[in-house]
């Protein structure tokens, strides 16, 4: 069996490819094959397109054939209906995971009666033969029925990080070398035109090739065709082979700038995974890309390259860690400061994956018995696992050895400040704190803390309160701003006085404070309608409190964020729930808003509240 056989060239080629890219497709190989499969599939094709790529890319190919509904918006049952009868391109958008059953014949195409009628509800309708469906959800992580999973084609077009990538890649060249990226952008939309043409032709010869009749010589105007194809396609492939050597040429200088796309990736995927901690820790690309532009714009300007690169790489981090911690909780900061660490390192090939595993799981030697009097059982439990690897061969001997000094070590107020004695001071960084957690766990957030002012910088474990002027200034008509409630804090207090300070009061008709409850939806329909349309500040408080409410929240802000008057603004609270099967605000809020917690624990009660998280998340 051939090793070099690729299925996907089996069904498309570099001319389906190229046109795809020209629609907006991202150029990577997922979502080459996403797009073969959503094509050529039998069953209706179901999209995973949390961050929307896949939808622009629909949008683009279908163009004016396509009909796009929401799911669930006002009357959208009735133009499902009308698609089926006239046989459009149906594009449902924002599909939930509990699917509505009246849609399961046409999902499952229950046909009836020799293939021409469907039941919709409690009447049928005929099927056109040319209906096709395309379903798409936003959720990241849907959990949909099995029959829905077995009716329709699932086909995720999350982000990957080769895609991303390469995006982030065009956005700092053009940010930075406006005129690299505009050639690049030229030559690639050539590169694919060729393509396209020199297939156009190819189909173009064989065509004719097939429905000649007669001797092929004799037929004068075929062969004068076949001379112009022939010579269309040397000058093509000629400009193809041209436009590819000045991409050659392009791309060795856009490379320089790939470092700082490689670490916006990592802090995107690093930002991702954090609503496995949190249901309420949810981000979008758009936002992430906002944040990550600024950056760019704020990073100090230098005529050295390598420092710029340097310079525009610390401003994408800080900026995107800044923006993303402000939204978690106290203790779930660190656990996001150290994760991204490890995942920065890890790239830059400065972590030893059997040195991160000992750190996060501190395995123990069970039944170990303590020869000295400073450890515990668990304590030399830990260190008779170290020293059974070769990095550590020898650590249990050379404690039981030189007690005295590693009894000074151990019992010292701040170990973490020293390092180990003898000859394991020598050991890196990552080993020093392996040995760290397994005699003193008890220091190992301050450890943290110091490695990640090593590693990062000092800015990223100072302690600042959240400065809210300035997010104000983040935020936009378009992008509200979400406070995650923690008890004993008042966030209104701080909109209340910015709103004084800025004109935007209730005395002037300017502001709104809707505490929901039971009958208040419609009252902050109406105070949303006004502001939007007036340019006021509306503050909705306890929203968890109408579940049944918010996807209706959630359409509505879709709709009048964008038409919405420039200085309007929304402020939205909720409070929090850890239990993902409990958390009732809907993803697309979350996502869209500014997120800010504001707790009042501090001192001793946090640190034991991060000695808790670190444990519970393995560090």
């Amino acid at each position: 069996m051939r090793t070099d056989l690729q299925p996907l060239s089996i069904i498309i080629d570099d001319a389906d490819i190229a046109e795809w890219m020209n629609q907006g497709l991202p150029a990577d190989q997922t979502s080459y094959e996403n797009a073969a499969i959503l094509i050529y599939c039998l069953r209706w094709p179901l999209m995973v397109d949390p961050q929307g790529q896949g939808l622009r890319w629909i949008k683009n190919l279908f163009t004016d054939k396509l009909v796009t509904l929401r799911y669930n918006s006002k009357g959208y049952l009735d133009r499902v209906e009308t698609a089926v009868r006239r046989g459009d391109t149906l594009l449902l958008e924002c599909i939930e995971e509990n699917i509505d059953s009246i849609l399961e014949p046409i999902i499952n195409r229950n046909l009836i009666r020799k293939g021409k009628i469907v039941k919709f509800g409690d009447k049928e309708i005929e099927y056109h033969p040319n209906f096709r469906l395309i379903m798409q959800t936003r959720l990241a992580n849907p959990h949909f029925r099995p029959e829905i999973q077995a009716q329709t084609t699932l086909i995720n077009f999350s982000t990957t990080r080769d895609g991303l990538e390469a995006q982030l890649l065009a956005e700092i060249v053009a940010a930075e070398r406006p005129d690299l990226e505009k050639s690049k952008f030229e030559v690639t939309k050539q590169q694919n035109e060729y393509k396209i043409n020199l297939k156009k032709l190819e189909d173009s010869l064989l065509a004719r090739l097939a429905t000649a009749e007669g001797n092929f010589i004799q037929n004068v105007e075929l062969v004068v065709t076949l001379e112009r194809t022939v010579n269309t396609s040397v000058e093509i492939e000629q400009k193809k082979l041209e436009a590819e050597k000045f991409s050659q040429q392009i791309d060795r200088t856009r490379e320089l700038y790939r470092p700082t796309a490689i670490r916006a990736c990592i802090i995107y995927f690093s930002m991702n995974d954090l609503s496995k901690i949190h249901p309420m820790y949810q981000f979008s690309l758009k936002a992430f890309r906002s944040v990550f532009l600024k950056a760019i714009d704020y990073a100090e300007q230098n005529e050295d390259f390598r420092i710029r690169i340097d310079n525009l790489i610390d401003a994408i981090t800080f900026a995107s860690y800044s923006y993303i911690v402000r939204g978690l909780f106290e203790e779930h900061k660190l656990i996001f400061t150290i994760q991204l660490l490890l995942q920065i390192l890890t790239e830059k090939g400065e972590i030893d994956m059997v040195e991160l595993d000992l750190l996060l799981r501190n395995p123990q030697e069970t039944h170990a018995g303590s020869p000295v009097e400073f450890l515990n059982e668990k304590a030399w439990g830990s260190v008779k696992a170290l020293s059974l690897l070769p990095i550590f061969h020898g650590l249990d001997r050379d404690i039981e050895t030189s007690s005295k000094r590693w009894k000074k070590y151990v019992e010292s107020e701040a170990p973490e400040l020293e390092k180990p004695p003898g000859e394991w001071k020598s050991k890196s960084t990552m080993q020093q704190l392996c040995i760290l957690r397994a005699v003193r766990p008890d220091r190992m957030l301050y450890a943290l803390k110091l490695f990640v002012a090593e590693k990062l910088g000092k800015k990223y474990i100072e302690s600042r309160a959240a400065d809210f002027a300035r997010i104000y200034d983040e935020s936009s008509k378009s992008i509200p701003i979400f406070f995650i409630l923690s008890p004993g804090v008042d966030p209104l207090k701080e909109v209340e006085t910015l709103g004084k300070k800025l004109g935007y009061t209730s005395q002037a008709g300017k502001f709104y404070n809707i505490s929901l409850g039971q009958g208040q939806e419609i009252v902050a329909e109406n105070a949303l309608e006004i502001s939007t349309k007036e340019g006021h500040w509306i503050v909705l408080q306890n929203i968890h409190l109408v579940r049944h409410w918010l996807p209706i929240l959630e359409r509505k802000l879709e709709r009048i964020l964008e038409i919405g008057q420039e200085n309007f603004r929304l402020f939205m609270s909720a409070e929090p729930t850890a239990d993902h099967s409990a958390h009732v605000i809907p993803q697309g809020i979350l996502e869209n808003s500014i997120k800010i917690t504001n707790e009042s624990h501090t001192g001793k009660n946090q640190f034991s509240k991060d000695i808790e998280s670190l444990e519970k998340y393995n560090l």
